[in-house]
């Protein structure tokens, strides 16, 4: 009879960490996309406004990797004032050949995480300036201190300023993250302000209406909008997005329905036809991204499931390795 290998949230922590083989291992699944013949479904999203929540379904197929994974995936962002975590789910692994259920990870939203800081990276490190050592962070929860955190894997960050609506959870996150990554991290009182004199900015919010709004930015910044996976979501304003130098999604087909360019064509500031690569593109040498040290680069990133079947492997691999897991017969 088959078996089925579990895989607990601690065993998962102690197996995968936010280091450059997690930053590697998501940024060989975006050349991959990039070769076309990754089978990616639209990604199946249920919000539920009642209570601030979403629920995300995504999986992709990857040749030449034996399994793939759905990774079911809440985030329910009033959780904190509950004292609980806005996100959580798992990852369940198919076999790739027969369908057959191979393994659950009871990650509780943990490589959730970690593949979407390292997805984070992956952007900085292709399409902000060499040498980019200056952060702002828009946001206090985990994935902006994961965010600042894998920033530090690609980039020879020496400062960050960050800002948050609760300025009590923003100076939180500033101590925490000084003392954690041993840098300098200095909570600002308006996101223009965060924003002002650095190289890279994140924004890490469920924002339905702007946070960076229309001069703000400055010649050779680059953006990452991370944000939720909704179609509400929209952290940055249209005429930024409209303006900017490059804009880059993960995947087009997603950002144009969940992402910031749906805003961005809904209002006329990007027309529905417009060109643009995709990470993956730039990631496999498909498109040069940024050619300029004065361009304005932005990643439109909702997360892919190519990113939940890469890490999902990954982290089997390494418990394997470890030795970690129970196997139950079916």
């Amino acid at each position: 009879m088959p078996k089925i290998l579990i895989l607990t949230e601690s065993e998962l922590r102690n197996a995968v960490k936010l280091d450059g083989d997690a930053v590697q291992c998501i940024e060989n699944a975006f050349a991959t996309l990039a070769d076309g013949k990754v089978v990616m479904p639209p990604i199946l999203s249920m919000a539920i406004h009642e209570f601030n929540g979403e629920v995300d379904v995504k999986t992709a197929f990857v040749p030449g990797i034996d399994s793939f994974a759905i990774k079911v995936s809440p985030g329910f962002f009033d959780n904190p004032k509950l004292g609980l975590p806005s996100t959580s789910g798992l990852m369940i692994l198919f076999s790739a050949r027969t369908g057959v259920l191979e393994a659950l990870l009871l990650d509780n939203g943990y490589l959730t995480d970690i593949r979407t800081a390292a997805a984070g990276a992956v952007a900085a490190q292709h399409l902000s300036r060499d040498g980019s050592n200056t952060a702002a962070i828009i946001g206090a929860g985990m994935q902006a201190r994961l965010q600042l955190e894998a920033l530090t894997l690609v980039r020879p960050i020496t400062s960050a300023q960050i800002w948050a609506r609760d300025a009590g959870k923003a100076d939180a996150a500033a101590n925490e993250l000084t003392n954690r990554l041993a840098l300098p991290v200095i909570a600002k009182p308006t996101v223009e302000e965060a924003v002002t004199g650095t190289d890279i900015v994140v924004t890490t919010t469920p924002a339905t209406d702007p946070l960076i709004q229309p001069g703000m930015l400055s010649a050779g910044q680059h953006v990452t909008a991370m944000g939720s996976d909704q179609e509400g979501k929209n952290e940055i304003a249209t005429q930024v997005l409209g303006a900017c130098d490059l804009y880059v999604p993960d995947r087009r087909s997603q950002t144009e329905k969940l992402g910031e360019l749906h805003h961005a064509i809904a209002q006329g500031a990007i027309h529905a036809d417009m060109q643009c690569p995709e990470l993956g593109d730039i990631v496999a040498g498909k498109h040069p991204g940024r050619t300029s040290a004065d361009q304005i680069t932005i990643a439109d990133l909702t997360g892919t499931g190519l990113q939940d079947t890469a890490i999902a492997t990954l982290a089997r691999q390494r418990c394997a390795a470890a030795g970690a897991g129970s196997e139950f017969e079916t």
